[in-house]
């Protein structure tokens, strides 16, 4: 087997930590990482628990491939209850967290209770120990991090931590890894923040093995590294322009979500795209681009480093922020960019740097603002509410709510509480671009009409990483289908949506997916873990988690009614591009959902779905 076989349980009330076998069983059932932490946090907590209360948990868990040979095996999951939603949260990154931590020789961490004072979990190898973090609190995630480094004097200590944000208790507030890698979504900093959890410093020395088959594993996975290297996505796309390179093919098929989804294409697209960042500037002559940066065992190498523009306004000052960090990937660049107006390439990096720094989930961020400028244009709020003037389009407004936010001032403190409650508090509910609460990806669902199935079903909110079924409409990743109808997408985003929730069960990342399906991660599984872990055996798991996840939502108290869109996607038609006139077929596609996911009529798992799945 793979699994380590031991998870760290920490008591931040009683300022205990302990170590306890893992559950084989579970284990088999769930695989690990997102499914097993589900497993784990639904048995041990109350679906209606408050979110950000002492009685709910937390658990960073890695999968059976986290820490391998197998390609992408960094990634690492957060899962808790989400404090933006009220849903169940789990939020995956990147880097190097996940792997060390496997190389510690654990599979995962439970955090329950919550400290009285700020503290920090200090892991090595199989030695686990609260330390006091009085004197972090406060740091930024870029200070928090080089200060545990050269406390305890070691380059190579790997820190899952909160900034600001997280310590403020922002809804939307995300937990940073190395510098610039997070578990962006849903609000699980804010949980760790109300923890008084500072970070999760990590160093592991012992390596992973414990393969079922060693010789087996180093051959299966060789075989699947040139799978992905000989691909046009994962092998030339990604690894040239990261996801960015997203941002004008969506533009250009009348899909990209503009000025709060009032639009379908941005006329400014092209200057906020993977193409500028990899242009000389007219400014100083040099690209924002600088490099592109892999996480753990990854042959992709989707990453962005970026540098901006040291006389741009929103730095011309601050020199913190001239050097090569983190740069724009598609989502927070559309969030930033096109769901505002802004075409401000440098003002872009400035919002997303300031995101980093301070641990917030840009897309939330970006998309609250969408909301906010649409108020202001409709004169609900004014630049005395705001502190500045915030038409669409304005990088000064963008760069200026970043950091009041960020530092929880003024009217950032309304802001942080996400698109929902923001407009439900001014008297327009239907302005919140969000499903549960969570707002909306790159994607508009009347021009790509499978992912507002997707954003209806995610059961963590609006999200695309739950069912991408963008490389079927738009790439024709495995098969070609038609974005424009609404035929056969309930099958579509069934099939993406167990897949994936087994790709992130096992530790791998989901871009793998352009190149892999289940048949290709099933036999390194198994190298891994056992014979057991057939074609079959892994769709069947992927299956059971998302409805593990269901149930616990519709025990926490969702329904079918909290499977929908915003009325303007339901009611306004796309006004350009090739789905003008269109709006999303949801109300067709639902019910044929819900049947063949076998489902009642009011979204929740029939007695034979629980049954079949061993619920």
């Amino acid at each position: 087997m793979s699994w380590a076989g031991k998870i760290l349980r920490v008591d931040l009330t009683a300022g205990t930590v302990k170590s306890e076998p893992l559950n084989m069983t579970w284990a088999r059932e769930y695989l690990g990482s997102r499914g097993l932490a589900t497993k784990y946090l639904v048995e041990e907590t109350d679906p209606k628990v408050d979110a950000l209360s002492a009685a709910n948990k937390m658990i960073w868990a890695t999968g059976p491939l986290t820490g391998t040979m197998a390609s992408t095996g960094g990634r690492y999951t957060v899962v808790t209850k989400g404090p933006l939603t009220g849903a169940i949260a789990c939020s995956n990154s990147g880097g190097y967290w996940g792997a060390e931590l496997r190389m510690a020789g654990w599979d995962m961490v439970i955090v329950e209770g919550a400290s009285a004072k700020p503290v920090y979990l200090l892991i090595q190898d199989d030695v686990a120990e609260l330390r006091d973090a009085s004197t972090l609190w406060g740091k930024t995630v870029w200070e928090t991090e080089a200060t545990l480094k050269k406390t305890h004097q070691d380059p190579l200590l790997r820190v899952s931590c909160i900034g600001g944000a997280g310590e403020q208790r922002v809804l939307f507030a995300a937990i940073m890894n190395d510098l610039h890698r997070a578990a962006g979504r849903s609000g699980v900093g804010a949980v760790m923040g109300s923890k008084n959890l500072k970070a999760v410093a990590v160093r592991g020395t012992e390596g992973v093995g414990n393969l079922a088959d060693a010789k087996e594993f180093m051959r299966v996975t060789a075989e699947k590294k040139k799978i992905l290297a000989d691909n046009g996505v994962t092998g030339q796309g990604l690894p040239t322009y990261g996801t960015q390179v997203l941002m004008n093919v969506i533009n250009e098929m009348g899909a990209l979500p503009t000025r709060n989804h009032k639009d379908v294409a941005f006329e400014g697209a092209k200057d906020i795209s993977a193409e500028a960042m990899a242009t000389p500037r007219a400014t100083d002559g040099k690209k924002q681009l600088v490099t592109n940066q892999a996480c753990f065992g990854c042959t992709i190498a989707c990453g962005r480093i970026s540098k901006i523009d040291k006389g741009h306004f929103t730095v011309e000052t601050k020199p913190q922020y001239w050097g090569a960090s983190g740069g724009l990937e598609y989502e927070a660049a559309w969030a930033l960019g096109a769901a505002n107006g802004v075409n401000d390439l440098e003002a872009l990096q400035y919002a997303n740097l300031i995101c980093n720094e301070h641990g917030m989930d840009p897309i939330s961020f970006g998309a609250t603002i969408g909301a906010v400028m649409e108020l202001c244009e409709m004169g609900v709020l004014t630049k005395e509410q705001l502190g500045i003037d915030a038409e669409w389009g304005s990088a000064r407004a963008l760069a200026h709510f970043a950091e009041i936010t960020a530092k929880g001032e003024g009217f950032g403190r309304e802001i942080a509480q996400g698109s929902k409650r923001l407009c439900e508090k001014y008297g327009h509910p239907e302005l919140s671009m969000s499903v549960k609460g969570q707002e909306f990806p790159a994607y508009d669902s009347r021009g790509i009409q499978g992912m507002g199935l997707t954003y209806a079903t995610s059961n963590r909110g609006a999200c695309h990483l739950r069912s991408y079924t963008v490389a079927s409409e738009v790439l024709g990743i495995p098969v070609k289908t038609d974005p424009l109808t609404a035929e056969g997408k309930p099958e579509l985003v069934i099939a993406f949506q167990d897949a994936t929730a087994a790709f992130d069960s096992a530790g791998i990342c989901i871009f793998t997916s352009f190149a892999w399906g289940l048949a290709d991660v099933a036999p390194q599984v198994a190298a891994a873990c056992g014979p057991e872990f057939t074609l079959e055996n892994l769709a069947k798991i992927g299956e059971r988690i998302w409805n593990m996840e269901r149930d616990y939502n519709n025990r926490a108290g969702f329904t079918s009614k909290d499977d929908n869109l915003p009325p303007r996607l339901l009611n306004e038609p796309a006004k350009t591009g090739p789905a003008k006139g269109l709006v999303s077929k949801l109300p067709e596609m639902l019910p044929k959902y819900y049947a063949a996911r076998g489902w009642d009529t009011e979204g929740r798992l029939k007695p034979e779905t629980r049954a079949r799945l061993g619920l």
